[in-house]
């Protein structure tokens, strides 16, 4: 693999998506992995144990929480990640056991400070409708990279798609890059996250774009 996605969604969308037990969901974008371009020499016999990120367990649980279930005992999330990405992951050295691959992600996370950049720019969740192009903007100048946002599309009858993702770019070296659109032919991106039967894709500039704070 060439490069590592930081992925962030924003909990409201994704509980918007689906009909789980979704209990009053944080409202600050949330860490949903951090993911190779490419799933290849993973380890799957390298099984998720939860005692290796103990001393990660409060960071894990405020920044990385399992949205769509609320029960703070579930570590089935963080065993999907690690089994799915992690262990194609840690085929570099700063991210070769599990507390390393969260422990990195965590701090990559807390590093971006997402929720206080959209805030700086003036861009907080609302009732009213942002233009994506606004919000890409607004993120490339704080970060000098392109992001990749992803949406749900406008249900039948609305005009405006709902932000959902939004995912940082990094080099094996663990610099921002863009996210520029994938020219290898890589599949694993396009298949766009699927929950429930709504799903996420990359977000249309010319549609507007709502930024949901409480899931309707």
């Amino acid at each position: 693999w060439k490069k590592l996605y930081l992925v962030h969604h924003w909990p409201v969308t994704v509980c918007k998506m689906s009909a789980n037990d979704c209990e009053d969901p944080p409202k600050y974008w949330t860490i949903h992995g951090l993911w190779p371009d490419k799933t290849e020499d993973c380890n799957r016999t390298w099984h998720f144990n939860v005692t290796e990120i103990k001393d990660l367990m409060s960071d894990m649980r405020r920044d990385w929480p399992d949205v769509l279930h609320s029960s703070l005992n579930r570590t089935q999330f963080w065993k999907h990640e690690w089994d799915k990405h992690g262990t194609c992951a840690a085929t570099l050295e700063v991210l070769n056991s599990q507390k390393k691959y969260f422990g990195k992600a965590l701090e990559l996370y807390q590093h971006i400070d997402l929720n206080s950049c959209l805030l700086k720019a003036g861009i907080k969740p609302s009732s009213s409708y942002y233009q994506m192009t606004a919000i890409k903007e607004a993120l490339t100048r704080f970060y000098g990279v392109t992001p990749k946002i992803q949406c749900l599309p406008p249900e039948e009858g609305e005009k405006a798609q709902t932000i959902g993702q939004i995912e940082f770019c990094f080099t094996k070296e663990l610099q921002l890059r863009n996210c520029t659109a994938l020219k290898d032919g890589s599949k694993l991106m396009q298949a766009h996250l699927k929950l429930g039967t709504e799903e996420l894709s990359v977000c249309n500039d010319a549609l507007p774009t709502y930024y949901p704070s409480e899931v309707q």
